[in-house]
């Protein structure tokens, strides 16, 4: 290695360490700004001070045999109730918003046997037993080549709604 190689990598090396030393400082001075200028804020912060209480609140309270155990009643944790968690889903007003809302998963498409919507000659032979059939499966499911659970899965539906959205499933 020649004379002006070595000083080179010797220049190198100090200008690397300069700019190495220069990123260190330069976080250290962010950090400590940022701990005396954002840190009190937001450990002041309401939501925050809610989010940590929240978060590291014991997750079970023990029933003893022989007291008073009514405080330990189950309820949904504070806040679930605004966010809508464990809200029913809405119901549809009609056949075509329920099929949309339910039938659609599998008739839409085909799966697990079942007749896709509008394809006349896979509903032929099932139109052909009858709309009381047709409403007895939709109602209470129905197993042979496929699987259809029982008013298409959604149980909060009514019976009139699963006839109306059978009669418009046949009518496509």
């Amino acid at each position: 290695m020649s004379k002006q190689d070595s000083h080179f990598a010797n220049i190198f090396s100090v200008v690397l360490g300069l700019l190495v030393t220069f990123t260190i400082l330069m976080f250290a001075l962010a950090r400590y700004v940022g701990s005396h200028t954002q840190r009190p804020q937001v450990l002041e912060d309401d939501m925050y001070v809610a989010g940590v209480q929240a978060r590291t609140q014991l997750p079970v309270r023990l029933a003893i045999a022989g007291q008073d155990n009514s405080v330990l009643t189950i309820e949904p944790p504070a806040g679930a109730k605004a966010a809508g968690a464990g809200a029913a889903l809405p119901l549809p007003k009609d056949g075509h918003e329920a099929f949309e809302a339910a039938c659609k998963a599998c008739h839409g498409e085909g799966l697990a046997g079942a007749p896709k919507a509008g394809d006349h000659t896979a509903w032929a032979p099932r139109i052909a037993q009858g709309k009381a059939t047709l409403y007895q499966h939709a109602l209470n499911g129905f197993q042979n080549k496929g699987v259809m659970p029982a008013k298409g899965g959604r149980v909060d539906f009514s019976d009139e709604l699963v006839k109306s959205a059978v009669d418009y499933m046949t009518s496509l």
